[in-house]
């Protein structure tokens, strides 16, 4: 299928591929793996879509033959590909994405939220992964696209009181905002403990904060992305001692339509995660604000942003 881009986001992972230390770019490549649009063609033989459907875009490529997809692992797949990393993506006018990997966004459906699509894709997933249980207090390291993300979703279920770590002192001040958590400096959260952690920003000294804050018998979830080099210290026998679970969530597994329905029902609290919009031909300008951690989520418009 051939989308036209309405939008596509820029996040932590795109620096990391601009930058050629993830070890699956393959350049020249046009980036973009967090697009939604409007269909304009298709290909022979693809049906279910007509041209002016808006639809949201799965990058996520698997095989489909390997033992891993085959078990239904498809984001450990051993061809692992995505659009935006391996092949073309959506920071240009057009992109031509498998049929599959296209979701319906209904007539009604509140496309203020449509760019955040991907990312709640990626923290459904990582929810499942938690797996947490309601009235129980969680903390989040980490108050970028993803962690605020997390600390919403986990409030939305019943989950809490949560509990935001946040160094930039502008990002807690917005965290507060948005979220309604208790948004504290890592400073202050030394000695905090919750059965439920998200580790949320890839950083290894944040890491070893966040499993130190895992109360016995809890779980860590590790959600950032940390270079493939990066490397923490971790107690074996505190492991052993107090029954910690360490788990990870890569990518989106399962979870698009979970996430078009968590937008559809949550809107009125996510869209203000979607705060700054570039044209095209300005992505040196948003790149830079997005490095300088003074934005949530940032997106590029082949139009011009209204």
């Amino acid at each position: 299928m051939v989308v036209a881009v309405r939008s596509c986001g820029i996040c932590g992972t795109d620096l990391h591929l601009l930058a050629g230390d993830l070890g699956t770019d393959r350049f020249p490549l046009v980036p973009g793996h967090e697009p939604w649009g409007e269909v304009v063609a298709a290909g022979a033989g693809v049906t279910g879509y007509r041209a002016g459907d808006l639809v949201a875009v799965d990058p996520s490529l698997h095989c489909g033959a390997c033992d891993p997809c085959r078990r239904g692992q498809g984001n450990m797949c051993e061809r692992w590909a995505a659009v935006g990393a391996t092949r073309d993506g959506a920071w240009a006018e057009f992109t031509a994405v498998p049929a599959a990997n296209l979701h319906l966004l209904e007539p009604g459906f509140p496309v203020e939220v449509a760019p955040l699509a991907e990312p709640v894709a990626c923290a459904e997933r990582g929810l499942r992964r938690l797996d947490p249980r309601p009235d129980q207090p969680a903390t989040v390291y980490g108050a970028g696209t993803m962690g605020l993300l997390m600390a919403i979703l986990l409030d939305a279920r019943g989950v809490g009181p949560v509990t935001l770590v946040e160094v930039n002192p502008a990002r807690r001040a917005l965290a507060a905002r948005l979220t309604g958590a208790d948004v504290r400096a890592p400073e202050d959260a030394a000695g905090l403990r919750a059965p439920w952690v998200v580790e949320a920003t890839g950083n290894p000294a944040a890491f070893e904060q966040a499993l130190a804050g895992v109360a016995r018998a809890g779980t860590l979830l590790v959600f950032g992305v940390a270079s493939p080099e990066a490397t923490a210290a971790v107690s074996p026998y505190r492991l052993y001692a107090d029954e910690l679970t360490v788990v990870g969530s890569m990518a989106i597994l399962h979870s698009f339509p979970a996430a078009v329905d968590t937008l559809r029902r949550h809107a009125a609290r996510l869209a203000p995660l979607v705060t700054d919009r570039f044209r095209l031909d300005d992505a040196r300008d948003a790149l830079a604000l997005v490095r300088s951690g003074e934005t949530i989520k940032t997106v590029l418009t082949p139009e011009e942003p209204s």
